[in-house]
């Protein structure tokens, strides 16, 4: 059995798992039943987690974010997608590891599907940059979108990045032309994309494939403009204060659906997404799946004037001297 890894608060839980292994090993060394004392334990195991998971702080949820066994695009692929041949490289400078795509079927439609992919290992995370993608990266996932576009595909994102890869070779290939001419071709693309958040959103590396007809959001996912020690690191000259700014820049699910930012928030299994790939990757598809139903008969006049409305809808906010003028009279 795998050894999970827990995060700083759920240490009870850790250690509650740790007592039901032991009773575990002893039942298999012995000939005594404690398996009413492990189904009890169990129980309670179950309970603390729903606990704990109830009541988290926005920092907490980044932490489960950006777990190391949280399922990545390529898991996502395996076990929501058919018949997926990964395409490689942007016909300009190399293939971007960071960032896989490729051919696929969703419920039988033949459909693109790419997303950024964080690697397993330390030999993996080296490959593919941590999931930090480079122009060459974005410009392969607009050379997929662009080809989606011409055999009228359907575009599944998935959004898993720290943010875009700050180093001085991506800013000599134009990283910034790179993100914006994607956020520029997507808004008019003509044929439907979903986006998924399955992990962190970060600042343009995460718009940069997400500019969609439907977003999606994990519950324990995070979508921000900038990450919580960047944050704090620019407003208090310290990323200590990262919790403090997480809590200040409103990154979890609900408070962007209620934003108006996403359209969906999707459940995860007790304990997060990396307690169970398999239903997540579950509950994922049956959202998918509805989200697919809402665009999949929109002519592409009506597609791409509903998605321009939709960005044009960001940054709600209310003028309270208007509201006081209108008071007033």
């Amino acid at each position: 059995m795998a050894k999970k890894n827990f995060l700083d608060f759920e240490q009870p839980i850790a250690d509650l798992e740790t007592k039901i292994e032991e009773l575990r090993y002893v039942q298999t060394e012995s000939a005594v039943d404690i398996s009413a004392e492990i189904e009890q334990l169990s129980g309670k195991s179950l309970q603390l987690t729903k606990d704990i998971y109830s009541n988290l702080t926005p920092w907490q949820i980044t932490k489960i974010a950006r777990h190391a066994d949280r399922p990545y695009t390529l898991d996502y692929v395996r076990d929501i997608f058919t018949h997926f041949q990964e395409l490689h490289g942007d016909r300009h400078f190399s293939d971007d590891l960071s960032i896989v795509g490729g051919l696929a079927r969703f419920n039988g439609q033949p459909c693109m599907v790419l997303g950024h992919q964080k690697g397993r290992d330390t030999k993996e995370r080296g490959l593919r940059n941590f999931g930090m993608t480079k122009p060459e990266g974005y410009r392969k996932a607009l050379r997929l979108m662009k080809l989606a576009e011409k055999f009228r595909l359907p575009v599944f994102t998935f959004v898993d990045t720290p943010g875009a890869y700050p180093g001085i070779d991506a800013e000599e290939r134009g990283q910034s032309e790179a993100i914006g001419r994607n956020i520029f071709e997507m808004a008019q693309l003509e044929v439907p994309i979903i986006s998924t958040i399955i992990g962190e959103g970060g600042s343009g590396g995460a718009l940069a494939i997400s500019v969609a007809d439907q977003v999606l959001m994990l519950q324990y996912s995070v979508y921000s403009v900038i990450s919580p020690e960047g944050c704090a690191s620019i407003l208090w000259k310290t990323s200590d204060r990262a919790s403090d700014a997480a809590d200040a820049l409103g990154i979890t699910a609900h408070r962007l659906k209620a934003l108006g930012l996403v359209d969906k928030i999707v459940n995860e299994p007790v304990g997060g997404a990396h307690r169970d790939h398999r239903q997540m990757a579950a509950f994922l598809k049956r959202a998918l799946t509805d989200a697919w139903r809402q665009v999949a008969d929109l002519k592409v006049k009506e597609l791409v004037d509903r998605r321009y409305a939709r960005l044009n809808s960001y940054g709600r906010y209310t003028d309270t001297k208007a509201e006081s003028k209108s008071d007033k009279r």
